[in-house]
């Protein structure tokens, strides 16, 4: 069994700053890519950063310049986000490609419960 665990979330007051981290756990084989998406109040959910095992860093353009993804070794990512403003405000979902040790040819998108980021003052 897999687990994604974010952790992280709260509120904060606009032009601040808060890290998201999220730690996966269970019988991993391997992890491709590990990312995360948020979803506003009506709002369908949306690309904010993915982090691939080997390769280029990719960022939905909302965030850019003012987010940064990071892997904390295999299992592990993290989200800096500065410079918050009130649009920011979101439920932030983890994923990650994960092979488990049953099937470890076989890639599957795993997904964290979401933590909350609320920016207001």
């Amino acid at each position: 069994q897999v687990q994604l665990v974010e952790s992280g979330g709260g509120l904060v007051q606009p032009g601040g700053s808060l890290r998201l981290s999220c730690a996966a756990s269970g019988s991993i084989f391997s992890i491709n890519a590990m990312g995360w998406y948020r979803q506003a109040p009506g709002k369908e959910r949306e690309l904010v950063a993915t982090i691939p095992s080997g390769g280029l860093v990719n960022y939905g353009d909302a965030v850019k310049g003012r987010f940064t993804i990071s892997r904390d070794g295999a299992k592990n990512t993290d989200l800096q986000m500065n410079s918050l403003a009130p649009e920011d405000t979101a439920v932030y979902y983890c994923y990650a490609s994960i092979a488990t040790m049953m099937r470890p040819n076989y890639h599957l998108i795993y997904w964290g419960k979401g933590t909350q980021v609320t920016v207001s003052s």
